[in-house]
C-alpha cells in the first residue's frame, strides 16, 4: 500500500469518523467507523483485503465467508486475491445461517472476514455456523476491531488478525459528556431509517 497503513486509508477514505454519535444500540461515542465510506472504492477495498489475504496466505484456506452484507464484498475481494471460492451467510428468521445453496463440509479451510466489529456478535455467528457444518476456521479477518481487543469470537485469539484495532470509548446517554458540553449528536447507518 505504498506505506500507507490501513487506518491511515480508512482515515483518509472518510472510514474512520470523529464527532459525537448515537449508535445502534443506544449508546453514544466519540468515534464511528462507516464502512461504506472505504467499500463504496474498489481500489481501496482490494488492498485492504489483500493485507488479510497475505496474512492468511498459508493457512490452506479453502473457503472464505463473510456475514451480509459488508462481509459479502470482503469475501468475495479475499476469495478472489486467495483464489478460493467466496459464500456468505444471513439471517433467516433472526438466525444467521447459510442459504443459496452455500455448503461448507466437514473438514473445509474456512477463512472468516467483516468489516466492523463491535461486540463480535455476529462473526460468532458465523463462527457457530461454520463448526455445525463441520469447517476448520483458519482464521478471522477484520477491517476494524472496535472492541480493543476485548470482543469474544468463540476461538483462539490468535487466529483473529484486525488491519486496525479502535478503543472506542462509549457512553449511556446520560453520562455522555459529549452531551454534557452541548455537542449536537448525528445518527449514522441504517438502522434509524427501520424507525
Amino acid at each position: 500500500m505504498n506505506g500507507q497503513t490501513a487506518e491511515e486509508l480508512l482515515r483518509e477514505t472518510g472510514a474512520i469518523l470523529e464527532g459525537h454519535f448515537l449508535l445502534t444500540s443506544g449508546l453514544h461515542s466519540r468515534l464511528y467507523v462507516e464502512k461504506f465510506n472505504v467499500l463504496q472504492h474498489p481500489e481501496y477495498t482490494e488492498k485492504l483485503c489483500e493485507m488479510i489475504a497475505n496474512h492468511f496466505k498459508d493457512e490452506g484456506v479453502e473457503t472464505v465467508i463473510g456475514p451480509a452484507t459488508g462481509g459479502i464484498i470482503l469475501s468475495q475481494v479475499t476469495a478472489r486475491i486467495l483464489g478460493t471460492r467466496s459464500i456468505f451467510t444471513e439471517r433467516e428468521n433472526g438466525k444467521m445461517t447459510l442459504r443459496r445453496g452455500f455448503r461448507i463440509t466437514p473438514g473445509e479451510k474456512v477463512l472468516i472476514v467483516e468489516d466492523i466489529v463491535t461486540t463480535g456478535g455476529s462473526i460468532r455467528e458465523v463462527v457457530d455456523v461454520v463448526k455445525a457444518a463441520g469447517g476448520d476456521i483458519r482464521g478471522i479477518g477484520l477491517f476494524v476491531d472496535r472492541s480493543g481487543g476485548h470482543a469474544d469470537y468463540g476461538v483462539p485469539g490468535n487466529i483473529v488478525f484486525p488491519l486496525v484495532r479502535l478503543t472506542v470509548p462509549t457512553y449511556s446517554p446520560d453520562d455522555c459528556p459529549l452531551c454534557k458540553e452541548g455537542v449536537p449528536i448525528t445518527e449514522r447507518g441504517s438502522h434509524h431509517l427501520k424507525k
